[in-house]
């Protein structure tokens, strides 16, 4: 008579499907790729007293590339170059590197002022400022015991 042993435990299962399925599809293709990096520029975001400023990394386009828009909840940063015209005749020995077009949304909170955001791009970083309102705080009045 021959001894069988079975796994009734669903953890070694549940952990094959996570690494056989779309999850590992979908970090493997969108994150672990350049494409996921060249699609998605990295964003550095820093709180200061008087506001909120963004570095989107974004090397070779033009600051007529970049569309800004925000309202009152959100703002949103998107680029998109413009194919280079071939010059006939020419023949392309090697490309390596192309521009992809890009939009990233990013929440505000209610203390900036949508009407005095501000864009600069240089050195391939384009660098965003997003000025708090200003706090207004009324004089402490006195409040009479009677």
């Amino acid at each position: 008579m021959t001894h069988v042993k079975f796994n009734h435990s669903p953890l070694p299962r549940l952990v094959e499907d996570i690494f056989n399925s779309g999850w590992n599809k979908y970090v493997k293709d969108d994150f672990l790729t350049s494409d996921f990096f060249t699609t998605h520029p990295p964003v550095n975001i820093v709180e200061t007293k008087d506001a909120f400023l963004l570095d989107v990394v974004a090397p070779g386009f033009v600051k007529e590339d970049f569309k800004i828009s925000a309202d009152d909840k959100a703002i949103t940063i998107s680029a998109e170059r413009k194919a280079e015209a071939k010059t006939e005749g020419d023949k392309q020995v090697r490309r390596e590197f192309n521009f992809k077009s890009f939009k990233r949304s990013f929440s505000i909170t209610e203390t900036v002022d949508v009407n005095r955001i501000q864009a600069k791009y240089e050195n391939g970083i384009l660098k965003v400022t997003l000025s708090k309102k200003e706090n207004k705080q009324d004089a402490p009045k006195e409040i009479v015991v009677e």
